[in-house]
């Protein structure tokens, strides 16, 4: 019971916990997290601006738009983070579906690539893309050749780097 004049203090607020991470989690976001506050001056924080960068290091591959929901920020100085306010960035990261990296797709396309030259056919490709993991339809596979440029050579093949670049790199990158 409240003593007269004094009512129950609310509980003050706390960073939010971290979702369940195992011990080797958090011991390998401890130790980049550490490592990269080493390199911001020791103070037990990291600009938010290295969020991206903290990320990669833990094997992630964010894009900016996740990045920047997540806390990242666009200049140095604008925030900071201590290790319990960066823990549940990671968490919820983690959770994420991965995207692929450019070399997991590479690798993917020289399966049809013959010759090993870095080409696939328009036909094959447009034929993975539409029967192969989330089907597209033409209309979706039309869009995508239209919005990142790609074009066939004179033997009908398109250059996969090319068209992986533009394609991980979305609609900014293929303007």
């Amino acid at each position: 019971m409240a003593a007269k004049g004094k009512e129950a203090a609310a509980p003050k607020p706390k960073a939010a916990p971290a979702p369940k991470l195992s011990k080797d989690e958090i011991e390998e976001v401890t130790d980049v997290f550490e490592l990269f506050d080493f390199w911001d001056g020791r103070d037990g924080e990291v600009d938010a601006f290295k969020t991206g960068d903290m990320l990669y290091c833990l094997g992630f591959n964010p894009t900016q738009e996740i990045i920047t929901k997540h806390g990242g920020t666009e200049k140095m100085g604008m925030k900071g983070y201590k290790i319990e306010e960066f823990l549940p960035i990671y968490a919820e990261v983690s959770k994420m579906e991965d995207q692929g990296t450019f070399n997991d797709f590479n690798e993917a396309f020289k399966t049809f690539d013959r010759e090993g030259q870095g080409f696939i056919s328009s036909a094959e490709m447009r034929h993975v893309l539409q029967c192969l993991g989330d089907k597209l339809s033409d209309a979706e596979m039309d869009e995508i050749l239209k919005n990142t440029d790609t074009r066939e050579d004179l033997n009908g093949n398109i250059q996969f780097s090319d068209f992986i670049s533009k394609v991980m790199a979305g609609a900014e990158g293929c303007k």
